[in-house]
Protein backbone atom coordinates (compact mmCIF):
# COMPACT_ATOMS: atom_id res chain seq x y z
CA UNK A 1 0.00 0.00 0.00
CA UNK A 2 1.46 3.38 -0.95
CA UNK A 3 1.71 6.39 1.37
CA UNK A 4 -1.12 8.29 -0.36
CA UNK A 5 -3.51 5.40 0.30
CA UNK A 6 -2.40 5.13 3.92
CA UNK A 7 -2.84 8.90 4.36
CA UNK A 8 -6.31 8.77 2.81
CA UNK A 9 -7.56 6.14 5.28
CA UNK A 10 -5.86 7.77 8.27
CA UNK A 11 -7.52 11.11 7.49
CA UNK A 12 -11.09 9.77 7.51
CA UNK A 13 -13.54 10.14 10.38
CA UNK A 14 -14.83 7.14 12.30
CA UNK A 15 -18.33 7.46 10.78
CA UNK A 16 -16.81 7.58 7.28
CA UNK A 17 -14.71 4.48 7.99
CA UNK A 18 -17.68 2.63 9.48
CA UNK A 19 -19.84 3.37 6.44
CA UNK A 20 -16.99 2.37 4.10
CA UNK A 21 -16.47 -0.99 5.79
CA UNK A 22 -19.88 -1.96 7.16
CA UNK A 23 -21.67 -4.51 4.97
CA UNK A 24 -24.74 -5.53 7.00
CA UNK A 25 -27.00 -3.06 5.17
CA UNK A 26 -25.71 -3.91 1.72
CA UNK A 27 -28.34 -6.34 0.53
CA UNK A 28 -31.21 -6.71 -1.89
CA UNK A 29 -34.56 -7.06 -0.15
CA UNK A 30 -37.24 -8.91 -2.08
CA UNK A 31 -40.76 -7.50 -1.73
CA UNK A 32 -39.56 -4.32 -0.05
CA UNK A 33 -42.26 -1.81 0.81
CA UNK A 34 -40.27 0.90 -0.95
CA UNK A 35 -37.70 0.57 -3.70
CA UNK A 36 -35.87 2.92 -6.04
CA UNK A 37 -32.83 2.96 -8.28
CA UNK A 38 -30.94 5.86 -9.81
CA UNK A 39 -28.00 6.09 -12.18
CA UNK A 40 -25.54 8.93 -12.65
CA UNK A 41 -24.01 10.08 -15.91
CA UNK A 42 -20.84 8.18 -14.98
CA UNK A 43 -22.88 4.95 -14.83
CA UNK A 44 -22.83 4.50 -11.04
CA UNK A 45 -26.15 3.11 -9.79
CA UNK A 46 -27.58 3.14 -6.29
CA UNK A 47 -30.61 1.15 -5.15
CA UNK A 48 -32.41 1.54 -1.82
CA UNK A 49 -34.87 -0.92 -0.28
CA UNK A 50 -37.21 0.01 2.60
CA UNK A 51 -39.35 -2.05 4.96
CA UNK A 52 -42.03 0.06 6.64
CA UNK A 53 -43.90 -0.97 9.79
CA UNK A 54 -46.46 1.20 11.59
CA UNK A 55 -45.46 4.27 9.62
CA UNK A 56 -41.74 3.98 10.43
CA UNK A 57 -38.84 2.73 8.38
CA UNK A 58 -38.16 -0.53 10.15
CA UNK A 59 -35.31 -1.60 7.91
CA UNK A 60 -33.36 -0.10 5.03
CA UNK A 61 -30.66 -1.50 2.78
CA UNK A 62 -28.80 -0.57 -0.37
CA UNK A 63 -26.87 -1.91 -3.33
CA UNK A 64 -24.52 -0.04 -5.61
CA UNK A 65 -21.98 -0.65 -8.31
CA UNK A 66 -20.45 2.73 -7.60
CA UNK A 67 -17.20 3.93 -6.12
CA UNK A 68 -16.18 3.99 -2.46
CA UNK A 69 -17.93 7.34 -1.98
CA UNK A 70 -21.19 6.01 -3.44
CA UNK A 71 -21.00 3.10 -0.99
CA UNK A 72 -20.27 5.40 1.94
CA UNK A 73 -23.10 7.81 1.12
CA UNK A 74 -25.70 5.11 0.40
CA UNK A 75 -24.75 3.30 3.60
CA UNK A 76 -25.03 6.58 5.55
CA UNK A 77 -28.45 7.29 4.01
CA UNK A 78 -29.91 3.93 5.06
CA UNK A 79 -28.26 4.24 8.48
CA UNK A 80 -29.73 7.71 9.06
CA UNK A 81 -33.23 6.87 7.83
CA UNK A 82 -33.78 3.69 9.82
CA UNK A 83 -36.31 4.18 12.62
CA UNK A 84 -37.68 7.43 11.19
CA UNK A 85 -41.14 8.09 9.85
CA UNK A 86 -41.52 8.43 6.09
CA UNK A 87 -41.95 12.19 6.52
CA UNK A 88 -38.79 12.42 8.63
CA UNK A 89 -36.95 10.41 6.00
CA UNK A 90 -38.03 12.87 3.32
CA UNK A 91 -36.54 15.68 5.39
CA UNK A 92 -33.03 14.21 5.22
CA UNK A 93 -30.69 16.16 2.95
CA UNK A 94 -27.29 15.66 1.34
CA UNK A 95 -25.92 18.00 4.02
CA UNK A 96 -27.11 15.55 6.70
CA UNK A 97 -24.99 12.85 5.07
CA UNK A 98 -21.99 15.19 4.73
CA UNK A 99 -22.34 16.28 8.37
CA UNK A 100 -22.64 12.67 9.56
CA UNK A 101 -19.61 11.49 7.58
CA UNK A 102 -17.51 14.53 8.57
CA UNK A 103 -14.78 13.87 5.97
CA UNK A 104 -16.57 13.40 2.64
CA UNK A 105 -14.46 15.30 0.09
CA UNK A 106 -16.33 18.28 -1.44
CA UNK A 107 -15.78 16.90 -4.95
CA UNK A 108 -17.77 13.78 -3.92
CA UNK A 109 -20.85 15.73 -2.72
CA UNK A 110 -22.75 14.41 -5.73
CA UNK A 111 -22.66 10.95 -4.11
CA UNK A 112 -24.57 12.33 -1.10
CA UNK A 113 -27.03 13.98 -3.51
CA UNK A 114 -27.59 10.69 -5.33
CA UNK A 115 -28.11 8.79 -2.07
CA UNK A 116 -30.77 11.27 -0.95
CA UNK A 117 -32.40 11.30 -4.37
CA UNK A 118 -32.83 7.53 -4.42
CA UNK A 119 -33.92 7.51 -0.76
CA UNK A 120 -36.69 10.01 -1.54
CA UNK A 121 -37.80 7.95 -4.54
CA UNK A 122 -37.90 4.81 -2.36
CA UNK A 123 -40.02 6.67 0.22
CA UNK A 124 -42.38 7.82 -2.55
CA UNK A 125 -42.62 4.20 -3.71
CA UNK A 126 -43.39 3.06 -0.14
CA UNK A 127 -46.19 5.64 0.07
CA UNK A 128 -47.60 4.45 -3.25
CA UNK A 129 -47.48 0.86 -2.02
CA UNK A 130 -49.41 1.87 1.11
CA UNK A 131 -52.19 3.11 -1.20
CA UNK A 132 -51.97 0.12 -3.56
CA UNK A 133 -50.26 -2.73 -1.68
CA UNK A 134 -50.66 -5.27 -4.49
CA UNK A 135 -48.08 -3.37 -6.58
CA UNK A 136 -45.13 -4.27 -4.38
CA UNK A 137 -45.41 -7.94 -5.34
CA UNK A 138 -44.56 -7.27 -8.98
CA UNK A 139 -40.92 -7.36 -9.98
CA UNK A 140 -39.50 -3.87 -9.75
CA UNK A 141 -35.79 -4.49 -9.77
Amino acid sequence: MDQATIDFWQNQSLPFLEMALRTDKREILRNADGYAKTARECGDTVEIFLVVRNGRIHSASFETDGCLFAVVCANAAVHLVQGRTLQEGLALSPEDIVDYLETLPPEEYHCAEQAIQVLRLAIADARENERQPWKKFYARR
